[in-house]
């Protein structure tokens, strides 16, 4: 094989060159991976959505989120939902199916509109709306004219999608622009889904459009168009412009509820069985300011109220400069408050009633007594006292209410929204007795200290009723109870008593009243035959103690239960410990 020809160079290098393809083959395809996930990473997603509040009429927003349900109508005759106002505005706005209305309360203000009518009512007067409300679909919709002036909310409507964007008073708006660029007028900016230019654009914004800023992330700007489109911009293509805030209007001097001199109340209660007493045969009560006859009683379901009030006994009180806050009490009737209360109309009943025979009587004030009131009533009540206050308060009169302390039971004490009713009321008195009450099966004191004080607690800190609005309400009367054993059992029966008459059963017997830390009040024992009766007394000391709780709470005063259970000497005791005149 010496003699075999030499391959030719040419062939040698060929045998190379697959080596080669395939080396520029993998670079190729590498390049065309990296391109393409350096497109798919980097490169804007160019791709279009509607909004989302498409097929949406009227599109509702505050502060850039979409509320729900949408607004009806549009201009003048826009409506907008019950259910929306209610949520975003005022939660204590009502509808009341009996008698067809929408019902809104203020400190100084009733409005009442039914649906379908053009007559409103403001504070029981009348006056004419453009458009009524109305039930569209299941769901109750309001006219916007008495929104704006009841509530001063702005409601901006967009001609271009219908979009409705609510603003209310004291509210502050952002707003900003988007960026002029000068070498490129034509060029929109867009206003994506997302904070990131992967997201779908929701619209080509034009330069320098004004814009809502509603806050920021990752170097975007989640913005607002005057339409109510809500998206992200990068921060680079808008520009900060200026804050704008939503006028507050000036506010009328609130109703100023009337104050003693001494600057805390002291106020009894006068018990009226069938007739008034003779102011002729009533002592001397020294600090008191405030009194509240037992006068006005619910008597039926639509509302009627039954007077026991005396022009002279109104005479007597203003001569002793002591303010009158007649009591109206429910009766302790359950089923004839739950229709009294069940709507508008009988609700309004009563309180013009009240108004009536406070403007006859020359009354300063209320005295809301309901008690044995059904769970079921708790709202209907609230409405009640948010109703009647505005009413009041524009004849200048106060309105107060008793309630119980806190407890399980539910028609005694479950059924007070202490905290909705202080906030509608001038003051809320604490009936701060009974703790062991008449068919009490155990023997106790009416209200012991500690059980009184965490009484007082509860309501400021669980309920959050101000103290500046809390009376302690106190027991004039004690009980006498007695203990037998029958039949192998102890029996327990109670009388109530005034101060005087256990003071002269105690001289009579020869008694000695010890103190028990327990309760804060002094103690007597005796035995009559088999029985063993026991007291625990409100006299002086009792009612010193219950005085420095008014003061180490800062409670707005005191009330008694009731006048003519006293000693005289318990009045000079409440003054000089209340600090008043």
């Amino acid at each position: 094989m010496d003699d075999a020809l030499p391959i030719p160079p040419r062939y040698r290098r060929s045998r190379n060159r697959p080596y080669l393809w395939g080396w520029l083959f993998l670079f190729l395809v590498s390049a065309a991976v990296t391109i393409c996930f350096l497109w798919d990473r980097y490169s804007p997603n160019s791709s279009h959505i509607p909004p989302d509040f498409q097929g949406m009429d009227k599109p509702v927003f505050y502060k850039g989120e979409l509320l729900k349900p949408s607004a009806q109508g549009t201009k003048e005759d826009l409506k907008i939902p019950l259910s929306l106002v209610r949520e975003e505005i005022d939660s204590h706005i009502v509808y009341e199916e009996q008698s067809d209305s929408v019902i809104i309360t203020s400190r100084d203000k009733v409005l009442r509109l039914k649906s379908s009518e053009l007559t409103g009512w403001l504070n029981e007067k009348p006056f004419q709306l453009e458009f009524p409300v109305q039930k569209i679909g299941g769901e109750v919709y309001l006219p916007i004219a008495p929104l704006k002036s009841f509530y001063h909310v702005e409601w901006r409507e967009s001609a271009q999608t219908g979009a409705v964007i609510l603003l209310k008073e004291g509210d502050q708006i952002a707003w900003g622009r988007t960026e002029t660029l000068d070498h490129h007028p034509k060029r929109t900016i867009a206003l994506r889904s997302g904070p990131t230019i992967k997201a779908p654009i929701l619209a080509d914004l034009p330069q320098d459009l004004p814009v809502m800023i509603w806050g920021d992330k990752d170097g975007w700007y989640r913005v607002q168009t005057g339409e109510g489109i809500v998206g992200y911009v990068p921060k680079k293509w808008v520009r900060r412009d200026h804050t704008e805030t939503v006028p507050v209007p000036e506010k009328k001097e609130p109703f100023s509820v009337w104050k003693p001199p001494a600057g805390r109340i002291n106020l009894t209660w006068e018990q009226i069985y069938n007739t008034n007493p003779d102011p002729r045969t009533i002592g001397p009560m020294p600090g008191l300011n405030v009194i509240s006859p037992a006068w006005f009683a619910l008597k039926d379901a639509g509302g009627g109220i039954s007077n026991r009030a005396d022009a002279g006994y109104v005479d007597w009180a203003h001569k002793q400069n002591y303010q009158i806050w007649a009591l109206f009490s429910n009766g302790f009737d359950p089923e004839v408050t739950t229709k009294a209360l069940a709507s508008y109309d009988t609700r309004m009943n009563m309180i013009k009633q009240l108004l009536a025979f406070a403007e006859m009587y020359r009354l300063q004030g209320i005295n809301i007594d309901f008690e044995n009131v059904y769970l079921k009533d708790r709202e209907n009540l609230v409405q009640f006292v948010r109703e009647m206050v505005p009413l009041f308060h524009e004849q200048g009169l106060a309105v107060s209410m008793d309630v119980t302390t806190k407890s399980t039971s539910e028609m005694w004490s479950k059924f007070y929204d202490r905290q909705a009713l202080a906030e509608a009321m001038d003051y809320m008195i604490v009936m701060a007795y009974d703790e062991h009450w008449a068919s009490s099966p155990s023997a106790g004191s009416v209200a012991s200290l500690p059980w009184v004080e965490n009484g007082i607690r509860r309501i400021l800190e669980e309920d959050r009723v101000p103290s500046s609005k809390l009376v302690l309400g106190v027991p004039f009367y004690t009980r006498i109870w007695t203990e037998e054993e029958k039949d192998g059992k102890l029996s327990v029966t109670s009388q109530a008593v005034s101060m005087d008459k256990t003071r002269r059963l105690i001289a009579e017997k020869g008694l000695k009243p010890v103190y028990s830390g327990e309760t804060g009040q002094n103690y007597v024992e005796f035995k009559e035959g088999d029985k063993t009766m026991k007291i625990w007394l409100e006299d002086e000391t009792s009612m010193k103690a219950r005085v420095e709780l008014v003061k180490k709470y800062n409670l707005a005063g005191i009330a008694s239960w009731r006048r003519g259970y006293e000693i005289p000497e318990i009045w000079e005791t409440i003054r000089q410990t209340l600090g008043g005149p």
